[in-house]
């Protein structure tokens, strides 16, 4: 009982230290790392939902301090982009998965969630092709342990290749794969990185429906229901909100320095959730595919944006 005291008291500092401001979203990932493997996560059985929540949370509170015009100038930008890099992963996904003879299902998946949404996408298509819980559990253990590193990895790759804010915000929403990495990496990079990549990343979110619904036909699944992300909905009627009501101003700021705290907890409890035995778990070919599409989208992404955006 000691023991499960001190873990409580360790966890809930942590949470505190990340609410309190001084602590950044890559940070907060390392020190969910870090819980992870050493005290460990006293509240296990709740993360997935309170992440998730949190993170719809963060999202919509972040449209409060975005621009419809821009987000649209944005939105259509990347949509050749989203179109391209979603087509050409779960392509590239189905390839591979058989050249690695991995399940057919779990390859499926990981394609899914690198070229969409990372988890977001795995858990709307996971019921559609009525995959088992190994088979979900090991393609969201490849998805977050990549998105881990990308939080870390990107904002270093765009400085040293001198990326503007807007490149780099582009880059991020199509390569890194979940919402809450994409929008950590951004932030760090600046404010209208964060624009772009949040408008962008929300709008390729929306392509969970129609690949579910291929995904459906593919697998001759017509039973199940889509999961749809309806927060996106609430994001955008928040940028209305910012961009046609400027009297509340003050409470549009107040408003998104409440989001950023709350992605800086998601990124916590997410890297609360990655325990060893999750990476032990995955295995290599299934983590072998994963590195290989994040690597193509990543770098196709890269040279179509430095070259052609």
């Amino acid at each position: 009982m000691h023991g499960r005291k001190l873990q409580v008291f360790l966890f809930v500092i942590l949470i505190i230290v990340c609410i309190s401001g001084y602590v950044s979203p890559p940070i907060a990932l390392l020190l969910g790392l870090v819980v992870a493997n050493t005290s460990g996560h006293p509240f296990i059985e709740y993360n997935h939902k309170a992440t998730s929540l949190l993170l719809q949370f963060a999202v919509v509170g972040l449209g409060f301090g975005m621009n419809v015009n821009d987000a649209l100038t944005a939105g259509k930008e990347g949509f050749f982009f989203t179109v391209a890099s979603i087509l050409s992963t779960l392509i590239l996904g189905y390839f591979i998965g058989k050249w690695f003879a991995i399940d057919k299902k779990t390859a499926h998946l990981i394609s899914c969630g690198t070229a969409i949404c990372g988890g977001s996408a795995i858990a709307a298509i996971a019921p559609v092709i009525n995959a088992d819980q190994k088979q979900t559990s090991v393609a969201l253990g490849v998805i977050f342990i990549l998105n881990s590193i990308a939080l870390f990895l990107f904002p270093v790759i765009g400085h040293a290749l001198n990326l503007s804010q807007h490149e780099f915000g582009l880059w991020c929403a199509i390569a890194i794969h979940d919402t809450s990495s994409v929008v950590g990496a951004a932030n760090k990079y600046g404010v209208e990185a964060l624009q772009v990549a949040t408008t962008v990343k929300l709008a390729r979110a929306l392509w969970i429906i129609p690949v579910a619904l291929v995904t459906a036909s593919l697998f001759k699944n017509r039973s199940s229901k889509i999961k749809v992300p309806y927060f996106i909905g609430l994001f955008i009627v928040a940028m209305l909100l910012n961009s046609y009501l400027p009297g509340i101003t003050a409470v549009n700021t107040a408003i998104v320095a409440i989001a950023k705290v709350g992605l800086t907890v998601t990124l916590f409890l997410i890297g609360a959730g990655l325990h060893y035995k999750t990476l032990k778990s995955v295995g290599i070919k299934p983590l072998l595919q994963g590195v290989l599409l994040w690597v193509f989208i990543g770098v196709a992404a890269l040279l179509s944006i430095i070259y052609f955006a």
